[in-house]
């Protein structure tokens, strides 16, 4: 069902929210795949309040679009409507990093919504994926492994554990291997180094 714009009323107790340039580039989104919109309908309750697709309806306003393809969630109780305003927005799944590396357009994918890794323009990091794993890090003394530092090794469940980690703990992961990121860190007076490996 097409409705008006006008006639949809954001959520008031909507928590998620978009800003800047991720808002931005809903709206490139929006214009380069509309027809998303019907894929993808802004659901409302009765009272044609949105539940699922405040952001979108953000976007459309801003863009001027003045109709939207619609579904109406009928006889909710406002227990369902709060389960569903948050259960459309929950990621239950894990991305598959290796495979989106590999397979997929890293730039695409951010203009498609997704934070990404991007790669600098002036980056030297050489891309050629030819060889082994190892293979990458010949010549390069600084990611060796040194015999007098301590090596932590620690498996994420995906990239953004790992960022905000490093953040944390102010580290900086410095090689990856068989998918684990690894940190060399001075850790002077120890004898037992054999013993303060982690996995």
């Amino acid at each position: 069902m097409k409705v008006k714009l006008k006639d949809l009323k954001p959520n008031p107790n909507n928590p998620r929210f978009i800003r800047d340039e991720k808002f931005e580039r809903l709206k490139k989104s929006i214009q380069d795949f509309p027809e998303m919109l019907k894929l993808r309908p802004i659901v409302v309750d009765d009272d044609m309040v949105v539940l699922g697709g405040n952001m979108r309806l953000k976007a459309l306003t801003d863009l001027g679009i003045e109709e939207v393809e619609i579904i109406k969630a009928k006889n909710l109780t406002e227990d369902k409507k709060k389960q569903f305003v948050i259960k459309d927005n929950v990621g239950f799944g894990e991305w598959d990093w290796d495979a989106l590396a590999n397979e997929w357009d890293s730039e695409l994918l951010g203009e498609w919504g997704m934070d990404v890794w991007q790669l600098d323009a002036n980056s030297d990091l050489d891309m050629v994926n030819s060889g082994t794993e190892d293979d990458e890090w010949v010549g390069m003394p600084e990611f060796e492994e040194k015999e007098d530092t301590l090596k932590i090794i620690i498996h994420f469940e995906n990239e953004y554990d790992r960022e905000h980690y490093a953040k944390e703990k102010d580290m900086e992961f410095i090689t990856k291997q068989s998918g684990a990121w690894i940190t060399h860190y001075p850790f002077e007076g120890r004898n037992d180094m054999s013993s303060l490996e982690y996995e």
